[in-house]
C-alpha cells in the first residue's frame, strides 16, 4: 500500500470499539450526525446510547450508524467490521473465511457472511461513465476442470464447457469493469461493452469469432493463436494482468467461487486494483461510504446457493 499502516498501528488507531463507533460515525456523517431516516440535523444521543445512540427529534425514531447500511442488524462489534476490512485491504489475492474467523474470534460461517456484505460494497464502484476512448476487452472463464468433476457433472465439449463466463474491459487509464455475465454469446458480449463504452471508441480484442461486428467502433485484434500478443499499440495484456490476479486468488485462497456468488468475488479484486495504490485506511474509508442504502441478509445468500 502507499501508506504504510501495519497491524501494530491498526489497534493503536482503534483500541476498542468507541474508538471504531467514531471512525465510523466520521466517515458516514462529515458534518455532524444525521438521522438515518429522514436526514434531519436535529438528533438527540441518548443516555447510555440505548436502546440506540441516537433518536431523530424530527421523526423520532432511534438509529445508529448501522441503519440504513449493509452493517444494519449485525451483532459484529464495529472492530470486528473494521479488522475485516484491513485484512481484505492487505491480503492482495484475498483472505479464506476460514483464516479471518480464527483472527477475529468468530465462526466461518459468520467471517463467510461478513466477507460478502464487505464485497457487496464494494459492486458499488462498478460501472458510470463511459470508459476512455481507448480499452482492451477480453473474457475468462472461471470454474474446475472438466475431468475432476464427479461423473453426473461431466460435460461434452472444450475446456470452458460449463465453466461461468466472466468478461473485462480495461482502459488505458488503467480502470477495469468486469462482470459475470450470461454466456460468450456475441449479443451478450456486444451489449455489455456497448453499456461501458463511448460509441466511438476504439476496442481492442483477440481473434474470437464473437467479437467480430461491433458496431459503431474501431475493432482492433491480436491473433494470439499465431503468437502475436502486441501490434504497436493494440495489445490485451493490461485486462489479462488483471485475470492473472483473479485467477491467483481463485487457484491458491478461494479455490472454488460459487456462480451465484461469482460477482461479488470478481467485484473485489476489481476495487482491490482500483485501490492498489491507496493507503490501507482511504480503503476502508471507501468501503464505509459504499455500505449506506445497501442490505444483504444471510438468507438471501444462501437462498438457491
Amino acid at each position: 500500500m502507499s501508506e504504510s499502516f501495519s497491524l501494530y498501528d491498526f489497534f493503536a488507531k482503534f483500541p476498542d470499539e468507541e474508538a471504531a463507533r467514531k471512525f465510523f460515525e466520521a466517515k458516514r456523517w462529515p458534518s455532524g450526525v444525521a438521522c438515518a431516516h429522514c436526514g434531519s440535523l436535529s438528533v438527540a444521543e441518548c443516555i447510555g446510547h440505548k436502546p440506540m445512540p441516537y433518536r431523530c427529534r424530527d421523526c423520532r425514531k432511534h438509529f445508529s450508524v448501522r441503519t440504513g447500511t449493509v452493517l444494519t442488524e449485525s451483532k459484529l462489534p464495529l472492530q470486528k467490521w473494521l479488522m475485516a476490512m484491513y485484512m481484505l485491504t492487505t491480503a492482495r489475492k484475498g483472505i479464506p473465511s476460514t483464516q479471518m474467523a480464527r483472527e477475529l474470534g468468530i465462526t466461518q460461517k459468520s467471517a463467510w457472511f461478513l466477507a460478502q456484505r464487505i464485497r457487496e460494497t464494494w459492486l458499488a464502484s462498478q460501472g458510470g461513465q463511459d470508459m476512455g476512448p481507448t480499452v482492451e476487452v477480453d473474457e475468462t472463464y472461471i470454474g474446475g476442470k472438466n475431468k475432476n468433476r464427479h461423473a453426473d457433472k461431466k460435460t461434452k465439449g472444450s475446456g470452458s464447457h460449463g465453466k461461468a463466463v466472466v468478461l473485462g474491459i480495461k482502459d488505458r487509464s488503467g480502470e477495469v469493469r468486469a462482470a459475470r455475465v450470461a454466456s460468450a454469446h456475441k449479443s451478450v458480449l456486444h451489449g455489455y461493452i456497448a453499456e461501458n463504452v463511448a460509441v466511438g471508441s476504439t476496442v481492442i480484442t483477440d481473434e474470437l469469432p464473437t467479437y467480430k461486428g461491433l458496431s459503431g467502433y474501431s475493432h482492433i485484434t491480436v491473433n494470439h493463436s499465431v503468437g502475436e500478443f502486441v501490434r504497436e499499440m493494440a495489445h490485451t495484456n493490461g485486462i489479462e494482468s488483471f485475470w492473472a490476479l483473479l485467477k491467483r486468488g481463485y487457484y491458491g485462497i478461494y479455490h472454488y467461487m460459487s456462480a451465484k456468488h461469482l460477482h461479488r468475488y470478481v467485484g473485489e479484486f476489481s476495487f482491490r486494483y482500483h485501490t492498489a495504490k491507496v493507503g490501507a485506511l482511504e480503503f476502508m474509508s471507501a468501503t464505509i461510504l459504499r455500505a449506506e442504502g445497501l442490505r444483504l441478509s444471510y438468507q438471501g445468500l444462501i437462498r438457491n446457493a
